[in-house]
């Protein structure tokens, strides 16, 4: 996928062992905060059903193209295409790349050249070129919604695609909370959209669902469920909020010198100290599971002690602890190991 805080690529096998030594090889599982996508594409590739949710727009978007397609969709709906099958798929995005450039929303507040509404210096997250490409692109989706032109299946799958498109040419170090001064080789690169690769089978029992973790857990029933909760305070809403304009396709407000949008609609409890272990109470309590996994860090805002504290008043607690190399930069004075947790609760 992409650069993404708390990305789980590493702990990927300990995630997948713990759960077959759980539950076995077949059941349903609960993604709770699936961010990307690549525990629950790992849960469906493995033979289970997948319950996804996040509250992030572009989240949706990742996971109906990840656990809920097998295939490209048709597009019958767009009648200026003659192709069939797939091949209309690949023409839609021909179709897309090969759009005239668009001084619009993101030429105006994300590209060197743009002058944004606040009157601020422009930003450099795009080059003006991809920066125009951006706005044509999300604008053709834009009147192909509208016009009920495209499903939401067909939404889904392009959205993803132009924000894998995006995040290659994105003048940024790993999120969007800013961009960089000068413009790096990558973000030099012409945008272009690239056709996703189906995962064949599995998708019948998936689903899909935007919410709040704490919100939502009343009314989902599952065998196993696995939590990849914020370690920090800083807030997924902020740090990527040029792919949720991106995901919603509309045109808020950029905030300050970074351009933020209006991002509190979709501010998580659990990366505060006052609201998350509440939260974690509040999932624990209401979901209708017996087994837990929880991914977690020494670097998070609670310490194991204080998970413990909370997790043993309803079950069977165990704890696995990961050894990494610390990602630091050169002056960084953390230690070089970093111990990640994952926590096994059994409920009573």
């Amino acid at each position: 996928m992409y650069r993404y805080i708390g990305n789980k690529t590493k702990l990927l096998p300990f995630i997948m062992k713990n759960t077959e030594e759980i539950i076995g090889k077949h059941g349903t599982v609960v993604d709770l905060m699936a961010g990307t996508g690549l525990v629950s594409s790992e849960f469906r590739k493995k033979g289970y059903h997948v319950i996804a949710s996040d509250m992030m727009t572009y989240t949706k978007w990742h996971l109906i193209t990840q656990i809920i397609m097998d295939k490209a969709p048709s597009f019958e709906g767009l009648d200026i295409f003659s192709e069939i099958g797939e091949y209309r798929y690949f023409a839609v995005l021909d179709y897309l790349n090969n759009l005239q450039p668009v001084k619009g929303y993101f030429y105006k507040e994300f590209s060197p050249n743009g002058t944004p509404a606040n009157g601020c210096d422009s930003r450099k997250y795009f080059t003006t070129e991809n920066a125009c490409k951006i706005d044509a692109i999300r604008e053709t989706i834009n009147r192909w919604i509208y016009k009920k032109n495209i499903t939401e299946l067909e939404e889904a799958v392009l959205k993803h695609t132009l924000i894998m498109a995006v995040n290659k040419v994105a003048n940024i170090s790993g999120t969007y909370g800013y961009y960089l001064a000068e413009m790096k080789k990558n973000a030099m690169e012409h945008i272009k959209l690239l056709p996703v690769e189906f995962y064949v089978g599995n998708t019948k029992h998936n689903r899909v669902i935007q919410g709040f973790a704490e919100e939502i857990a009343h009314d989902l029933h599952a065998d196993l469920c696995y939590i990849d909760p914020p370690y920090m305070k800083r807030q997924y809403a902020a740090n990527y909020h040029i792919l949720e304009t991106i995901a919603r396709g509309d045109f808020p407000v950029a905030e300050g010198k970074s351009g933020l949008r209006n991002w509190w609609d979709q501010h998580s409890k659990f990366c505060t100290r006052t609201k998350g272990l509440q939260s974690f109470e509040k999932v624990i309590c209401e979901m209708d599971c017996n087994n837990f996994i929880i991914s977690y860090s020494e670097d998070g805002l609670f310490s194991l002690d204080e998970l413990m504290g909370l997790l043993n008043n309803y079950g069977d607690v165990e704890i696995e602890y990961i050894d990494y190399n610390r990602f630091r930069s050169n002056q960084s004075k953390l230690p070089k190991q970093l111990s990640e947790y994952i926590i096994k609760l059994r409920k009573k």
